[in-house]
């Protein structure tokens, strides 16, 4: 009898810790709880989360959906050993495409696999996730880590998240686009999480280590730029959208403007966007510059300042831009709606 089947084999053996794991559970709990709203208590280790409509204050409500992760903006995560932003890029990414439908994030639950859980590492993150939903007003109810040493090497992991809020029947967006409507834009704060293997071939191509000072910010380090969260814009625009001022949202995520826009906009209509009024962040004229990257390329990779883009009605347009300034948003017109058959036409050009 060998050795292995006198003694037995462990859990831990092969690769799992459950101590490690409970141990992460309890490091998290007081993150968790900080996210409690109406409707949800916040509080984890049940089998599942549950949340309570009627007391979040909804009557006839539908429910929207969303998931999402991170990308390879892990990577640098990873390589730049910081975890506690990357989090709230994770709930960013879910939260901003339930707005864009009218609905108020509601509650958020996560996914964390590795190969080999490190519970320092691990509650950054969730403190982050914690952040993000905090600046959402939403619940974290739950999540699952998953230890899968084999499928993971070394301190590699990867995130996923889930996210659900609920809009009243009747106020789901995009509704009335039409011809003469104002195309306002949010900005972003850079890259958010969308094109990182392009970013990463162009830090490696440009010889840069991530501890490096920054090339378009040298107060910083690349790897913590680079890591400047995605932005979340729930709290300014859901008071915009339940005064009624606001047509339709579009979220720009990977595609960038040429894709995500059209996804919101009625067959038969055309925005026409200047791009000269786009302020584009350093970061961006840094990419094309040290890549090589045609514009076109960088439009359809990169968000290039535009976070979000609202379509309000012409009577609405100054009314929404005060609300939104007065939340402490800035807003820049980016262009109108017209009648046509191409979904989205550029005027002017990006300031690379």
């Amino acid at each position: 009898m060998s050795e292995n089947a006198r003694n037995g084999l462990s859990y831990r053996e092969a690769g799992v810790d459950i101590d490690a794991g409970n141990a992460f559970v309890r490091a998290i709990g007081p993150l968790v709880r900080a996210t409690r709203r109406a409707g949800a208590d916040a509080e984890i280790g049940g089998f599942g989360g549950v949340f309570d409509l009627k007391a979040a204050g909804y009557s006839d409500p539908l429910l929207v959906a969303a998931t999402d992760g991170v990308g390879t903006k892990l990577k640098i995560a990873m390589a730049a050993g910081r975890h506690d932003t990357i989090g709230i890029d994770l709930v960013a990414m879910s939260v901003n495409d339930l707005i864009v439908q009218g609905a108020e994030p509601l509650f958020f639950l996560d996914y964390y696999a590795c190969g080999k859980l490190t519970v320092a590492a691990a509650a950054d993150v969730v403190k982050g996730i914690a952040e993000g939903c905090r600046q959402a007003g939403c619940a974290l109810v739950g999540g699952e880590t998953a230890e899968m040493p084999g499928l993971y090497s070394g301190d590699d992991y990867d995130l996923a998240g889930f996210a659900v809020g609920a809009v009243e029947r009747g106020e789901l967006l995009p509704r009335g686009v039409a011809a003469g409507d104002v195309v306002l834009g949010l900005p972003s704060s850079g890259v958010h999480s969308n094109g990182f293997s392009l970013v990463r071939r162009v830090v490696e191509n440009a010889g840069l280590d991530y501890a490096d000072p920054a090339p378009f910010d040298p107060v910083r380090t690349l790897g913590g730029a680079l890591l400047t969260p995605t932005r979340i814009y729930v709290r300014a625009l859901m008071p915009v959208i339940r005064s009624g001022g606001i047509k339709a949202l579009a979220h720009i995520t990977g595609g960038g403007l040429p894709d995500n826009v059209p996804r919101v906009l009625p067959e038969g209509l055309s925005v026409r966007a200047d791009l000269s009024a786009v302020p584009v962040p350093p970061v961006f004229r840094w990419l094309a510059e040290a890549g090589g990257i045609a514009p076109a390329e960088m439009l359809r990779t990169f968000n290039c300042g535009v976070g979000m883009v609202m379509i309000v009605g012409p009577e609405h347009a100054a009314e929404v831009e005060r609300a939104l300034h007065k939340a402490g948003e800035t807003t820049f017109r980016l262009g109108t709606v017209e009648p046509g058959s191409e979904a989205i036409a550029f005027s002017g050009t990006l300031a690379l």
